[in-house]
């Protein structure tokens, strides 16, 4: 590139997804400045992937700011916490008024709320920006979720809408081949909004993950392969459960150990042990936080701990007893109640994630739009699948949904599925094998669906041991009672209204 040539874009840091956004940017015509921490990883990059490309590298902070074009737009790929601190501190004396900071990592929403109240002051736009999709994604076209002001959006919005994976707005099917269809990439609303959405994105991952794993396990009770298993995953993407995650799943059951033993299947000898990176733990806190009721991802999420105390795992198999887990069934019925268990569960995920954004919108005011959610995720991300344009639909149709699950596509679905789903549930317990996924969508389930919960039993108790106070369905709500239990006779009851 001639020296004398502005940048449209800069990005700091050359991790994998850095080095992919760089060159997405690039082949859409976009001239990016490059800074990392280590300079002679700028220099191998250009000479070697942005040989011939629009790159200039800028070996310092300053250095790279000047080749910028202004207003700047700066993406930062570096880890969430203090390193995105640091490197906003490094880049603040060579900024101007209006240059936009986007943070394009896994940062916490609270994280970008601050740095975004920080940089106003100074006359700099944050902006938090989910990007999902892994290392294929940031190469060929992501989701990407973007939460700051409005006219900072406007300033990004060419850059990014055309690099995010692209769908067609009726079929939903990708089309980011052709460079036609709409982006992947929208305005979720105010300061934390696209971290937060990002967040949510991830839990809805940890539920729909723990349920494909949870059925997995139950095929292999049932003493199935991992090629009839891969099979049977395959026929389900072709049809309702048409995802990424259900496609992937077909990957990982049919890869061969090529780097031990090729006659040996890779699975086999994967250690049953999960990681996170702390985002479903995020969004359980989110959900406690606000008080929404998150079962699946909740569950999700503990389900990964409880994975990670192998040695207790296999101390506690030589100790405590329970029914073996061999399920011997009709092979071709245990398949479809799999399917209806899976389908029901996955849209139940959907539903708590979406339950979540809508309490977020009501606390933070950030102009969340969950169709407008739902159609950033339908291509380019982890959790796309066939049933975003129906939840899209389902939000366009009634804005105010107060829970995906009454809307009447979604209901019809549960309906269809909800038998199967429950047999799955009850066998899985008969014969011990833990499915805490599909049995805490259930509960879920069942539980908003009941008109009188035994909370008023917990009332009770509370107000007995803590003089906690409990409402009373004669009387209006918000009025609070408090009964002096230890003095009440068998035949008698004395409570007072209590003034708190």
């Amino acid at each position: 590139m001639a020296s004398k040539e502005r940048c449209d874009v800069g990005l700091v840091g050359l991790g994998v997804m850095g080095q992919n956004l760089i060159l997405n940017m690039e082949n859409k015509g976009y001239r990016v400045a490059i800074h990392n921490r280590t300079v002679a990883k700028i220099d191998e990059f250009i000479k070697k992937k942005g040989e011939g490309k629009k790159l200039a590298g800028g070996h310092t902070i300053e250095e790279f700011c000047q080749l910028l074009s202004t207003p700047r737009r700066i993406i930062l790929m570096v880890p969430a916490g203090r390193a995105v601190d640091s490197m906003v501190a490094q880049l603040l004396p060579h900024l101007q008024n209006d240059d936009v900071v986007i943070d394009g990592g896994n940062s916490f929403y609270k994280d970008t709320q601050r740095r975004a109240e920080e940089l106003a002051k100074k006359g700099i736009h944050f902006v938090g920006v989910g990007i999902s999709g892994g290392e294929e994604g940031a190469l060929h076209g992501p989701s990407i979720m973007v939460g700051g002001k409005k006219d900072a959006w406007e300033h990004l919005k060419p850059v990014l809408q055309s690099i995010a994976a692209k769908v067609d707005d009726e079929t939903g099917k990708d089309t980011t081949a052709s460079g036609k269809g709409v982006p992947c990439c929208q305005w979720m609303g105010e300061d934390g909004a696209g971290h937060f959405v990002k967040m949510v994105h991830n839990g809805i991952e940890y539920g729909v993950m723990q349920l494909i794993c949870e059925v997995y396990h139950l095929m292999r009770a049932n003493g199935m392969t991992h090629a009839e298993m891969r099979d049977v995953f395959d026929k389900w993407n072709g049809a309702e459960l048409d995802s990424y995650l259900i496609d992937i799943s077909t990957k990982v059951l049919e890869r061969k150990d090529d780097e031990f033993d090729p006659q040996r299947d890779l699975l086999d000898v994967i250690l049953d042990t999960a990681e996170q990176k702390g985002t479903g733990r995020w969004t359980a806190e989110a959900a406690f936080e606000l008080g929404v009721p998150t079962y699946l991802i909740s569950q999700s999420v503990f389900a990964r701990i409880l994975s990670g105390y192998k040695d207790l795992r296999v101390k506690a198999s030589k100790i405590l007893t329970g029914p073996e887990p061999s399920i011997h069934v009709d092979r071709a019925l245990f398949i479809e109640q799999l399917r209806h268990a899976l389908y029901a569960g996955i849209v139940v995920s959907y539903a708590e994630g979406f339950s979540l954004l809508r309490a977020a919108e009501q606390e933070h005011k950030w102009g969340i739009n969950p169709a407008t959610a739902a159609v950033t995720w339908r291509g380019g991300c982890i959790i796309r699948s066939r049933l975003l344009s129906n939840i899209r639909a389902a939000f366009e149709k009634n804005p105010d949904l107060e829970n995906l699950l009454l809307d009447d596509f979604f209901k019809g679905v549960i309906d269809d599925c909800q038998q199967n789903w429950r047999e799955v549930v009850s066998f899985s317990v008969r014969w011990g094998i833990p499915v805490p996924g599909l049995s805490a969508s259930l509960a879920y389930y069942d539980a908003l669906r009941t008109e009188r919960l035994p909370a008023n039993m917990l009332q009770g108790l509370r107000d007995y041991f803590g003089a906690h106070t409990y409402e009373r369905t004669d009387q209006p709500r918000g009025k609070t009672f408090h009964t002096e239990w230890q003095q009440s006779k068998p035949d008698s009851h004395h409570s007072k209204a209590a003034h708190l």
